[in-house]
């Protein structure tokens, strides 16, 4: 590391989780990945150039959607093998330190908070579901549930109930995938150790013309993963006109609050 450098940060973890050999993982600069030890704490790190990792080099080239992609990949492979070693907070894309000093007094003013953190996530992988609205069928799901025990008198009535629970469903479409999301949020919470409703996802940004009414984070024991799975398919099933896509496992970037505070 030279005055030229800063220091890039992946992830922290316990130091007798990680082991001394990280093998041949290099980071978002190429550059061979290391650690900055601080008691039963250790910070993975990377020693990059401030001419390209520095503010406001690093506030250019985050506008650089190329440079970007690749660097939270570079990013997020660190992430994930220290993540494999055992219980690991991640810290979010572009957390530079000047020199691996700073990096040891944040590590000891926040060692509460990673501590904290560390006892939340071990034994726990994060996974996401999202829920999207097909509004047709779920504008017809709902107009077949009012008319459920309705009496058909005859083929004239029944034809007005039926228009008349179609146009109720269109008028409360919104609010009725909102209910929908709602009751299917609260479902995984409780199969998960802890759970987050994450904002919902711009269609422009991600390519995507779906309508979606959920974007959810779950922690969940990695011993119970094929149990939440199954929850998962379960749900929707029980929610016509609602389709649920489960994604994961990932590091839990959504659960590391002492992430946060360290920023």
């Amino acid at each position: 590391m030279t005055d030229a450098d800063g220091v890039w940060l992946y992830a922290v973890t316990s130091a007798a989780d990680l082991g001394e050999d990280l093998g041949e993982l290099t980071g978002v600069a190429g550059e061979p990945v290391r650690t900055v030890v601080s008691g039963d704490l250790a910070a993975v790190v990377g020693s990059v150039p401030l001419a390209v990792f520095g503010d406001e080099p690093l506030r250019r080239n985050l506008e650089d959607l190329t440079w970007l992609e690749a660097t939270a990949r570079a990013h997020d492979a660190v992430v994930s093998a220290v993540a494999g070693r055992g219980a690991a907070v991640p810290l979010r894309l572009a957390v530079v330190f000047l020199d691996d000093d700073r990096v040891r007094g944040m590590l000891d003013e926040r060692r509460a908070a990673f501590e904290s953190a560390l006892a939340l996530i071990r034994g726990r992988t994060e996974w996401g579901v999202k829920a999207y609205g097909d509004r047709a069928a779920l504008t017809a799901a709902v107009a077949e549930a009012e008319l459920a025990g309705s009496e058909r008198a005859g083929s004239g009535t029944a034809y007005l109930l039926r228009r008349r629970a179609q146009l109720s469903a269109r008028e409360t479409v919104e609010r009725d995938a909102a209910e929908r999301a709602d009751r299917i949020h609260e479902r995984l919470v409780r199969q998960a150790a802890a759970g987050r409703r994450q904002p919902l996802t711009d269609p422009v940004l991600d390519g995507r013309r779906d309508w979606m009414v959920l974007n959810g984070t779950y922690l969940v024991d990695d011993d119970r993963a094929d149990e939440f799975a199954a929850v998962v398919e379960d749900l929707g099933k029980q929610f016509p006109g609602i389709r649920l896509e489960l994604t994961g496992p990932w590091p839990p970037y959504s659960f590391a609050g002492a992430e946060r505070e360290a920023r």
